[in-house]
């Protein structure tokens, strides 16, 4: 399949200015920049379609617009998710660093961790921890590695990883693209896990 590339009109974020008339080009997990109007699925035929959700009118560019990670989570936009409560959400990233490779993020639009509240972080954290309990159950690696970049879409994530060795952290080794079902496969061994475990606000699909 041809990369996932998410091409999206980035202007003010909600929270900050900072990303402000700036084109990004992403590949969720792990993303570089630019921002048209046009959407590249991850599916086997990598078909592109028109992007209408972005206005042409004169107020457009003063008009503050949702991050990529709020599109995902408000089903705009296709992810394969493992977790859903009233603070956050969890989902697979379409560029593993291994597979099980799994984004935390919060429902609130939150640049930097360090200005979310301590009750979010507490929350977020928690959440993580269950997930690699999970992930450590469904796929047997030596550690779940753990990260917060925020480099790559100005929206709060905390990126879980099943690890063999440090190398499985960077990120210079991320899938550019992965197939669908295996993401789903993936997702669905993380989710009986969870269950088994007894956590109720794992995702469905």
């Amino acid at each position: 399949a041809a990369p996932a590339l998410l091409s999206l009109l980035n202007n003010s974020q909600r929270k900050t200015g900072r990303h402000s008339n700036r084109a990004t080009e992403i590949r969720l997990g792990m993303v570089s920049t630019l921002l048209p109007r046009t959407v590249v699925l991850p599916s086997s035929s990598a078909t592109a379609q028109p992007y209408a959700a972005c206005r042409r009118d004169a107020g457009l560019y003063d008009q503050p617009m949702a991050t990529v990670f709020t599109r995902i989570i408000d089903r705009e936009l296709p992810g394969t998710f493992v977790w859903r409560d009233e603070q956050c959400v969890a989902f697979m990233s379409i560029n593993p660093l291994q597979r099980g490779h799994t984004l935390v993020v919060p429902i609130e639009e939150i640049d930097h961790w360090i200005d979310a509240s301590p009750q979010l972080n507490a929350h977020l954290f928690d959440v993580a921890q269950k997930i690699s309990s999970a992930i450590s159950a469904a796929f047997g690696p030596e550690k779940v590695g753990l990260m917060i970049a925020g480099l790559e879409v100005p929206h709060l994530h905390i990126h879980l990883v099943p690890i063999f060795g440090v190398h499985d952290l960077d990120f210079a080794n991320a899938a550019e693209s992965v197939d669908p079902t295996d993401l789903e496969s993936a997702a669905g061994a993380i989710r009986v896990a969870l269950h088994a475990a007894g956590h109720s606000a794992s995702a469905s699909q």
